[in-house]
């Protein structure tokens, strides 16, 4: 399947960019990629799904070949969940389904439960609905903190953006992403970076700070509210050897993710169904076909899944 279209959506503070697969007539499918990625995190499992189905990966405001947030607008948590909307409301989709990758799924879960109407299934890709305050609430304070600071840090540093090689930039985005191989981080980078005469500069805004800066952490009580609205069929992914948590030093405390599977089972009870599947973090990139079937029949279902949890 042949990539349709690359899109620029108009808003307020400049564009989103997103690209399209599929026929354009088929039921509509947005996916979100994961913190600091961008829309080619789907280049390699979207070709793997049905054919008659609209895709659009869209780059979150500041990542990708989207605009950056006009000075002195911070990048909340809300900001990219409103960012979901605005697409919605370009490309004139009153109802969806969204597929999120990481921080993407968490943007997707709490859209699905602000706007229930509008989303008819949702993809976790090693992702929860909600970020849970379960190993963060001593840390909420200094989070909001740093991400102020380092805003107007890098607002009054003025510090041009640092050009490398693209051997170099491959390298470095490695390290900070050991999850990633190295042919999907040069897929990542290919949109991630421009080059110029001298090399490479990233696209992101460098206000993005941590991801944990971002997230919107709530309660176990606000989670089973949210979980209560949500009117669509919810499909987990867990990669074995993904994250169980927003901060690596926490993964092995898995009770925040059994308390999540829980809530979900007995909430959505036929509607929600979890599978697990070898690789990492990036499975969905690195080995798309681990994940591609399951998101098939999916997508493709009208009822619940035969076997799901």
């Amino acid at each position: 399947m042949g990539l349709l279209s690359e899109l620029k959506l108009a808003v307020p503070w400049g564009h989103i960019a997103a690209k399209a697969w599929g026929s354009a007539q088929g039921p509509p499918v947005l996916c979100l990629h994961g913190w600091l990625d961008n829309a080619n995190s789907f280049d390699r499992l979207i070709p793997l799904l049905p054919q008659d189905f609209h895709y659009v990966a869209m780059d979150f405001g500041g990542h990708g070949l989207s605009s950056h947030y006009s000075p002195g607008l911070p990048y909340y948590h809300q900001n990219f969940v409103s960012e979901i909307r605005r697409v919605a409301a370009a490309l004139k989709w009153n109802r969806f389904s969204l597929m999120g990758h990481s921080f993407g799924g968490t943007v997707g879960g709490m859209f699905s439960c602000i706007f229930p109407e509008m989303v008819d299934k949702l993809i976790l890709l090693d992702a929860s609905p909600f970020a849970l305050d379960s190993n963060e609430l001593e840390h909420l304070l200094t989070y909001r903190r740093r991400a102020i600071e380092h805003t107007l840090q890098v607002e009054a540093s003025q510090k041009p953006s640092r050009v490398v090689s693209p051997a170099e930039m491959l390298q470095g985005f490695l390290k900070n992403n050991s999850h990633v191989g190295e042919e999907c981080g040069e897929l990542l980078l290919q949109r991630g970076a421009t080059r110029v005469a001298a090399g490479l500069v990233l696209n992101r805004d460098r206000r993005i700070a941590r991801p944990e800066h971002s997230f919107e952490f709530i309660s176990r009580e606000l989670f089973v509210h949210g979980i209560r609205r949500l009117q669509a069929r919810v499909l987990l992914i867990k990669a074995l050897q993904g994250y169980c948590d927003v901060r690596r030093e926490n993964d092995a405390d898995r009770e925040p993710l059994l308390f999540m599977l829980a809530t979900l089972r007995s909430t959505l009870t036929e509607r929600f169904q979890f599978v697990e599947v070898p690789g990492n973090h990036y499975v969905h990139m690195n080995e798309p076909h681990h994940v591609a079937g399951v998101i098939s029949a999916f997508l493709q279902s009208s009822g619940p899944q035969p076997g799901c949890s």
